[in-house]
């Protein structure tokens, strides 16, 4: 078997469900804007980006390194040719591999904010377009970004963390049974990836049709009324700033409908939803951890889910 048939699958990581929920969200709707995971190392959030690409065989995943430069990233104009020949000459570059793909950077928060400008622009636009003294050169860039870091070793600016539709926390398993299933999967793998990767190839494809699935009914999910306006009275008793934050609300949750079989947006859908969109563009309080957020979110939620 190639490399691609024996990466690790998805259907086979053990825990971590909302991460995978995040990834399957934009798989199934690449207008969402990509998903920010953070954690602590060994969490699997390197392995679940990866393995999508063995669950949905049209992606492949394009690795973007910290030390990328800009002209690796978003490609280089030969400006000596043009000016020789009258001819732009480009080489095309990480942008370009990504176009219909996913995008990953690891350790993102480690990447140049110039980088990580360049990389949301894009995925926002669908567009790279590259200039050099006079001379530009455009091409389609529409991938699905996805991001992972250790808030420990620093965190993204607000103004890039709003950049990013969806965002997860991931921590490892804590329970005894779901810790040592992921260390024994892991050393069955690793024994003999070929047998491991067969033994959920049903698995694989259920999950596959069910993505497939989805994509067809998004286009026919209902939106009441009522919804929009709970998820716009979400984002002000949150002081959300903008409205990015209420689109990508009724994006995602539309998403989650799709997944779910269900024919319109409902409550839980807009407060699943709101777990993914809004906890990284909240205005985190001075010395305020994760878990305090986490009541400030709930204490608007639940008022505005019982109107």
């Amino acid at each position: 078997m190639d490399a691609l048939n024996t990466l690790y699958p998805f259907t086979a990581i053990v825990g971590q469900s909302q991460l995978k929920l995040a990834l399957i969200l934009n798989v199934i709707n690449p207008k969402l804007g990509g998903v920010l995971i953070r954690g602590e190392k060994g969490t699997a959030k390197s392995t679940a980006v990866r393995s999508l690409s063995g669950l949905v065989p049209e992606l492949n995943v394009v690795n973007l390194p910290v030390s990328a430069t800009e002209d690796r990233v978003v490609g280089a104009l030969d400006i000596e040719h043009a000016i020789k020949t009258g001819e732009k000459k480009f080489e095309p570059g990480l942008l370009a591999a990504a176009h219909g793909h996913i995008l990953y950077v690891d350790e993102i928060n480690l990447l140049d904010d110039h980088i990580v400008d360049v990389l949301l622009d894009a995925a926002a636009m669908g567009v790279n377009t590259v200039e050099r003294e006079g001379i530009s050169h455009s091409h389609p860039a529409r991938f699905l970004l996805v991001g992972t870091m250790n808030p420990e070793e620093g965190d993204l600016r607000p103004q890039l963390l709003d950049r990013f539709a969806l965002s997860v926390e991931v921590g490892g398993e804590r329970d005894v049974r779901e810790r040592a299933a992921v260390i024994r999967r892991r050393l069955e793998y690793e024994q003999d990836p070929a047998t491991f990767v067969k033994q959920y190839q049903s698995e694989q494809e259920n999950m596959l049709g069910q993505i497939l699935q989805a994509r067809k009914r998004l286009d026919d999910i209902r939106i009441t009324d009522d919804m929009l306006e709970l998820a716009a009275r979400i984002g002000i008793g949150l002081e959300v700033d903008g409205h990015r934050s209420d689109i990508t609300l009724i994006k995602t949750a539309v998403t989650l409908a799709a997944w779910h079989e269900h024919e319109a947006v409902c409550l839980e859908h807009i407060k699943h939803a709101a777990r993914f969109v809004l906890p990284h563009r909240m205005r985190r309080q001075p010395f305020e951890e994760t878990g305090g957020m986490e009541e400030r979110l709930q204490a608007v939620l639940e008022p505005a889910l019982t109107v």
